[in-house]
């Protein structure tokens, strides 16, 4: 089914899977353990500038495959740079903002290609999303089990090689996009203003309550994602474990199986059960890193990062469809473009500034946490998502049908 698109889909998780998992250990590794939160700073502050990409260029000028193309040549040329500059932390940080300046774009716009490609999204996207974990998997496998052997005997994820694998998957997948059916710009002819350029036209288009709670929700949420994100590689080190990215690799394979049968969920619990059945999973997620702490026990830990499956599918899969069906097929390059400014943008820039600031609030002038730390740090994170939690379960209301087929 759409091998395109397939492809199209793995190497863009290749590539953030190649680095985002193991930039904070690198970091750690090279004198900025203080500092490791600031990537996931800056990749929520390009998300927020990312509708300007989706919504100007790519709805309305140019194909969405051409400017994927270019956006993904220029981010890997940059990434090339980036491990260069370890001795250098401002530049440093500077070059992974430039990087996600161009990278956070496509993560909307190849959703926006798939969704002009297919008609039946209930069905089609997830088994098309899937490759995208596939090769968020084959990354951290790549990484922990065959880069090693050219670490000398360092583990990888402490070394600049996986930043160099994200650079060339990021240019293979630049050339990659030019051989893609062009899809004609949906909007051209439509005159561009700030307020649809950050989605805000989608809003008033859309007006429910409903929709509101949904975004609300998305960008509460998106806050304890980023304890997640940024901590859970320096969580694994500490407890002793060695292949980090490709122990992380198990959230994915759990996230595989489970949207193979998105399909059948879709039909069955429907959008505001499943995005609880999400909160909840994430809840229990946390709760089991603090119980695995103190005297590490790796089978909760393990337990923890296996959910993440639910955790994404559940939320990120099921909203990703929900904003597609509220929108005309126009509108479909902002639905995207608001949705990953509200949740990868806003909601991961305050998350990652909230669990910086409670992570250096516990390291203080220590090198690392210790285990009964990771204990109380992980607390934070799951009290969030029970507030969020109540939240959405109290305010939201599943509409029966949707405003666009």
């Amino acid at each position: 089914m759409f091998p395109s698109l397939c492809l199209m889909m793995f190497l863009q998780f290749f590539i953030w899977g190649s680095w985002f998992t193991t930039i904070a250990v690198f970091m750690a590794s090279h004198g900025m353990a203080n500092l490791t939160h600031w990537p996931y700073t800056v990749n929520p502050v390009a998300a927020i500038l990312s509708p300007f990409f989706l919504g100007l260029i790519a709805d309305r000028y140019f194909p969405p495959e051409r400017v994927l193309g270019w956006l993904h040549i220029l981010a890997g040329f940059v990434m090339l740079i980036v491990p260069w500059t370890v001795d250098n932390p401002v530049l440093f940080i500077i070059l992974l903002l430039v990087y996600n300046l161009f990278y956070m774009p496509t993560l909307g716009l190849v959703n926006t290609i798939t969704f002009h490609r297919i008609e039946r999204r209930e069905e089609q996207y997830p088994k098309i999303r899937v490759f995208g974990t596939i090769g968020w998997i084959s990354a951290g496998l790549l990484i922990s089990f065959i880069l090693g052997f050219f670490s000398y005997e360092i583990i990888p994820e402490k070394t600049s090689l996986p930043l160099y694998t994200s650079s060339i998957a990021g240019l293979v997948l630049g050339g990659y996009s030019f051989s893609l059916r062009r899809t004609r710009p949906p909007a051209s002819g439509r005159r561009a203003s700030i307020r649809s350029l950050i989605g805000l036209d989608v809003l008033k288009e859309m007006g429910s309550k409903s929709f509101y709670i949904f975004l609300f929700s998305a960008f509460l949420l998106c806050i304890p994602l980023a304890f997640y994100y940024n901590f859970t590689q320096i969580y694994l080190e500490v407890a002793g474990f060695k292949s980090i990215a490709g122990v992380q690799t198990l959230g994915q394979v759990s996230e595989v199986l489970l949207m193979l049968c998105m399909p059948l969920f879709f039909r069955k619990l429907g959008v505001k059960r499943m995005l609880l059945i999400a909160m909840g999973a994430w809840i229990m997620r946390y709760c089991l890193f603090s119980l695995g702490a103190p005297d590490i026990i790796w089978g909760l830990i393990v337990m923890g990062i296996i959910l993440h499956g639910i955790c994404y599918d559940f939320f990120f899969v099921t909203a990703h469809v929900y904003m597609d069906k509220q929108v005309p097929p126009a509108s479909r390059g902002q639905a995207q473009g608001l949705f990953v400014f509200v949740s990868n943008g806003m909601g991961m820039l305050v998350g990652a500034q909230i669990a910086g600031w409670v992570y250096n609030l516990f390291l203080d002038s220590k090198d690392t946490l210790s285990l009964s730390d990771w204990q109380l740090f992980w607390f934070f994170p799951a009290v969030l998502v029970t507030v969020v939690l109540v939240i959405f379960s109290l305010a939201f209301r599943e509409l029966k049908s949707s405003h666009f087929k």
